[in-house]
């Protein structure tokens, strides 16, 4: 996203960056949704983030000549009369993305579900693994990656200048998710990372009309019968990898709830770079202005993650103020240490 919004304004970068394959955007499901929590609140700043989000990624897809983002409709079968209650009393005091749906039994045919169901819109779906491949291809096409995995200990800051091996900038601005708790210049800050797991299913007799919840999410990927599964939040975990543990509870889950056949194809995990005030890290060093950050987007790094990389760029260029609730500033006494 930050290079995307370097091109756009006609500035000169190199992304350094070693491709992983665990990297938690490549797992992640690509979902905007605009509610959040057992209690339908409405997510941070959701107004302004999913329009300017949207819209980044029609220009990108433009650009490339591919549709990434696909408006779909959240269908939330309730996991008990409580929460269906809740839904109901949401739904009366504010109706602008929380919907009642007019077939409660419209959906008998996939799924078992005995306290009906609230449809969440506008939602979508973003096909980030496509987006990442493709962004990454055009960006070898202009000789604007370097694919190796970046050695701090080779980064030279000088007064207005930065150097990494045979490269000079004026700036670096680390995007270095999970990995930002090692990072020197930021590790003090409030980061809190945890990690989810997913499957991805086939399954040829569901529709791809919506994205399901009750509990685990079910959503249609770019490709034809295929569905990604999850998530969870683990904040203790051994390691990044796949447990059996999360497998086991969601093919329990999936077998009990989906009412047509599915075969698992994969069983991924990765680390979320969430933060304890679940804000992001956007801005400059306050004490080393030319060593930026672009971080902790967490869970919703799909909305959050063109509307604050194009605040940093417009700060960068041209001295726009960065959202308080975002900038790095606001942690100045911890990193002034």
């Amino acid at each position: 996203m930050l290079s995307w919004f370097l091109i756009k304004e006609g500035k000169t970068f190199l992304v350094i960056d070693d491709n992983n394959d665990n990297s938690s955007s490549k797992i992640a499901a690509g979902i905007i949704n605009p509610v959040t929590g057992r209690r339908y609140a409405y997510t941070w700043m959701i107004d302004e983030v999913m329009s300017f989000a949207i819209q980044t990624y029609e220009e990108i897809g433009n650009y490339l000549d591919i549709q990434f983002a696909h408006p779909k409709s959240i269908i939330d079968f309730f996991p008990s009369p409580q929460m269906r209650n809740a839904f109901i009393d949401r739904l009366s005091e504010n109706d602008t993305y929380l919907h009642s749906f007019p077939d409660q039994n419209h959906f008998n045919q996939y799924f078992n579900y005995d306290f009906g169901c609230g449809e969440i819109r506008p939602a979508y779906t973003v096909h980030l693994q496509l987006l990442l491949s493709l962004w990454r291809k055009k960006l070898k096409e202009l000789n604007l990656v370097k694919e190796e995995k970046f050695d701090v200990n080779e980064l030279k800051v000088d007064k207005d200048a930065v150097s990494y091996q045979h490269v000079s900038a004026q700036k670096i601005i680390f995007c270095d998710g999970a990995d930002g708790i090692n990072n020197p210049w930021f590790q003090l800050l409030p980061y809190a990372p945890n990690k989810g797991e997913a499957l991805v299913i086939e399954c040829n007799e569901l529709t791809n009309q919506h994205i399901f919840k009750k509990g685990f999410i079910l959503a249609p990927l770019p490709e034809e019968n295929i569905y990604w599964v999850g998530s969870n939040y683990q904040w203790e975990f051994e390691n990044e990898y796949p447990s059996q543990q999360f497998y086991q509870q969601a093919t329990s889950v999936l077998s009990s709830w989906l009412k047509k056949p599915y075969t698992v194809l994969a069983h991924k995990a990765a680390v979320r770079p969430a933060t304890l005030e679940r804000r992001p890290f956007v801005g400059f060093h306050p004490q080393f202005q030319n060593i930026g950050i672009l971080n902790g987007m967490g869970t919703k790094g799909t909305s959050l993650a063109p509307f604050f990389a194009h605040q940093l760029v417009q700060h960068l260029v041209h001295h726009f103020p960065i959202a308080p609730e975002a900038d790095v500033h606001r942690f100045m006494r911890i990193l002034s240490k």
